[in-house]
């Protein structure tokens, strides 16, 4: 009976395992060039969008109450992922640096099929990670995070978005009528800043100075520097350009989803100066189903917002009367952010009715944001 209610659970788990089918892909690409280094973008992005089109939405819940080892196989695939994307990394800059069989357009190519697999699954599997109580899980984040030059993403996530989502605070709570292309470079350097200042903020409050060891900036420094001479020595100038561009392409992927996750969506200013609660109606959220499983249930974002300490397959999904509906998967959202008045023209008209619905006595948006 144990034996079966342990597969029943594992078989449950798989289709999440399905991003590790991508990590071949970019062997393949890498050692047959060509055409085929267009693979991987296409499988993370049209792949699972014609999944979405098939199986539909999963409105399905599971019991938020199972217990940690009912999750063994949920939480193996996040752990796993950090050795698979190192070794691909740096990998394939060892190997596509001296390949003489690859031109420099099909060595880019190859690598911006990588920072997309970086971005959409590392950073996704980090961010579940470093949700975490347990070291071990928090530890493979950073590693992954490190990975991508992005380090700096587990305290402005833990300690101001997840605080300030929804309120002029939060540097990546999108802007109604905000561009893409404008947010981005708004939040590379804000981002940064605003976790500086928290962190150093915090060790104050401990009477110790910034440059305090406590400060996890010297980890996140030292992880990125290994990082940075990794490449440089198993690759030298190309390898550390190729690396470089992996991670600014991952990084692109993590705020294409910050974009998506918040746009226009507001927390109501109270009389006492303060913000309201989050609730799940301060994310958008989306129910499709494969794409839920590229990213482990990232687009449940409304029920993550609402309550954080939830592992990844334990989060609820709501429909339209608790929380606002994307139309469509991330990967269809991201690549329709890039594209401002598409973008616009589809999800305008949702915020407006958003406001509508749940906060009718607001009339001024703009004292909201002040």
């Amino acid at each position: 009976m144990i034996e079966a209610e342990h597969m029943d659970r594992f078989w449950r788990a798989l289709p999440f395992w399905l991003s590790l089918g991508l990590a071949p892909i970019a062997v393949f690409e890498a050692t047959h060039g060509g055409w085929t280094i267009v693979l991987l973008p296409v499988a993370t992005w049209g792949l699972f969008t014609l999944l979405d089109l098939l199986t539909g939405l999963n409105t399905e819940n599971s019991d938020p109450n199972q217990p940690e080892h009912h999750l063994f196989w949920y939480r193996l695939i996040t752990v796993v992922w950090f050795p698979v994307q190192f070794l691909l990394i740096f990998g394939l800059i060892a190997y596509v640096s001296g390949a003489e069989h690859l031109d420099i357009i099909e060595r880019i190519g190859i690598f911006f099929g990588i920072g997309v697999l970086s971005g959409t699954i590392g950073i996704t599997y980090a961010h579940e990670l470093m949700h975490q109580k347990n070291a071990f899980e928090r530890w493979m984040g950073d590693l992954i995070l490190a990975t991508v030059l992005y380090s700096h993403f587990r305290s402005e996530h833990l300690l101001v978005h997840h605080r300030h989502v929804g309120t002029p605070k939060d540097a990546v709570t999108a802007r109604y009528n905000e561009g893409f292309h404008r947010f981005f470079f708004r939040v590379l350097w804000q981002c940064l800043v605003s976790a500086w200042h928290t962190e150093a903020r915090m060790l104050a409050r401990k009477d110790l100075p910034w440059w305090d060891a406590a400060n996890p900036f010297w980890r996140y420094a030292g992880l990125q520097t290994w990082c940075l001479l990794l490449a440089m020595v198993l690759g030298g100038w190309v390898g550390l350009g190729l690396f470089l561009f992996q991670s600014l392409v991952a990084v692109w992927q993590l705020e294409l989803v910050n974009y998506v996750e918040h746009y226009g969506l507001t927390r109501k200013k109270l009389e006492t100066g303060k913000y309201e609660h989050v609730k799940p109606h301060h994310s958008w959220n989306a129910s499709h189903r494969a794409s839920n499983w590229l990213l482990i249930n990232l687009q449940r974002h409304s029920d993550h917002h609402y309550k954080p300490d939830r592992r990844f397959p334990l989060l609820q999904t709501y429909d339209s009367d608790e929380a606002p509906q994307l139309p469509y998967g991330y990967p269809v959202m991201t690549a329709l952010a890039m594209v401002p008045p598409a973008w616009r023209r589809v999800m305008n008209p949702r915020v407006r009715k958003w406001r509508a619905k749940f906060y009718p006595e607001i009339t001024d948006w703009g004292a909201q944001a002040a």
